[in-house]
Formats: structure tokens, sequence, C-alpha cells
């Protein structure tokens, strides 16, 4: 398995030494509130994660080499899994992101703790992102 990029795995370490859920879960939240305001006219439907129960949008834009989300939830749970991937994932080149594998998702611990609606929505916000980083790779190498 490819290592994981420095933020992300400083991530996980974190979410892995926490063995008790509802630090866990305070930790989630303290991701949301770190959100920066998600602008309500990126509230459209390409931009919606498609298989999650909340409401959950995300963009991405390309700086130079590096790629940078945004995203927000209607949960607040939601918005801090998002604002973990967000934190973990920003800043990397798209073929950094396209490396990671949705595996370190286990290594959080998370998986346990989270219900199953909310494990896979962890799931596709973070499909979703490499989809994203992905259009804009395939978009570029058609230039």
């Amino acid at each position: 398995m490819p290592q994981l990029p420095d933020s992300l795995a400083k991530i996980v370490q974190r979410f892995a030494h926490q063995t008790n859920n509802k630090l866990r879960y305070e930790q989630l939240l303290w991701y949301a509130k770190k959100l920066p305001e998600f602008p309500s006219e990126a509230k459209l439907p390409e931009n919606q994660v498609p298989g999650c129960v909340s409401q959950v949008y995300i963009t991405c834009q390309l700086q130079g080499e590096k790629v940078y989300f945004q995203g927000d939830s209607d949960s607040q749970l939601v918005k801090g899994l998002l604002g973990l991937l967000i934190t973990g994932l920003n800043g990397l080149t798209i073929g950094e992101i396209l490396e990671v594998s949705p595996e370190f998702i286990k290594d959080t611990g998370l998986n346990v703790s989270l219900t199953p609606s909310r494990a896979n929505g962890f799931y596709n916000i973070f499909q979703a992102m490499r989809k994203q980083a992905l259009l804009y790779q395939n978009s570029n190498s058609k230039q």
C-alpha cells in the first residue's frame, strides 16, 4: 500500500490513537468548525456528492500543480468528515490524491464508530474528491 501524504498520515494517527468514540466525534466536530464558509452559489447539483444521506457539496480548484477543495454539509458530523478529508488532501498534486487508497479510512478507526450510512458517506465523499481531481487531470491531458 502506498504511503499516505504527511497531512493525511497525521490525521489518521490522531484518530487511530483515540479509542474513545465520543472524543473521535468531538475531533470531527472540530474539523467541521475549521472549514471556511462555503459559497451558497456553489451549492449546485453538479457539486453535490451522490450516495450521501446528508446534503454534501464539494468544489475543487487547481492552483499550479496543487489541488484545493472546498465543501459543506447540512450535517455537522458529515461536515467534520469532509473537513478531515479537505485538510488531509488540500495542497496535494492530482497524482498524490489519486494514489491515496480509501483503506486509510479503516486506519482512523472511524469506520467502527460511524453508522454504516455515515461510513458509506465518508467513502462517497472521498471518491467524489478523487473524481474531481481526475477530471482536472483528464482535461489537462487533452490540451
